[in-house]
């Protein structure tokens, strides 16, 4: 009998009973009906157990490779990559601010513009005369 339920839990049953008092009270159950022994109880609840965790810890990554699937699939981002869009979108919002900044500390003002679009062109100096 032992076995049958070793099967079982390994065929997914586990997940049904992941939680210690659902696992003590079928084991508490079979014991009364003489199918197991109480010396085998405790090794068999925590077998029941352990399993059941390993079950669900497995459907849990099945279910979220599902979700990441299809949201691939759909295009959409998931939270991490908008977390990161996030973080991009706020260091280019700062990187251009920072430029938007050192341009207008080296703009002239329009009172300079008129002045320098009034005033007849000078030939530039030479280099090599230096």
């Amino acid at each position: 009998m032992k076995d049958l339920i070793q099967k079982a839990v390994s065929l997914g049953l586990g997940a049904a009973v992941a939680s210690k008092e659902q696992a003590e009270k079928l084991v508490e159950e079979l014991v009364n009906k003489g199918e197991v022994s109480k010396s085998d109880s405790k090794q068999l609840v925590e077998d029941l157990v352990r399993k059941g965790q390993e079950a669900q810890a497995s459907i849990d990554a099945r279910l979220k490779d599902y979700v990441r699937s299809a949201l691939h699939e759909a295009h959409l981002t998931t939270r991490d990559e908008y977390v990161q869009l996030q973080q991009q979108v706020a260091a280019l919002t700062s990187r251009v601010a920072e430029l938007e900044a050192a341009v207008a500390q080296h703009q002239p003002s329009p009172a300079l513009d008129k002045a320098a679009s009034d005033a007849p062109d000078a030939p530039a100096a030479s280099t090599e005369e230096q």
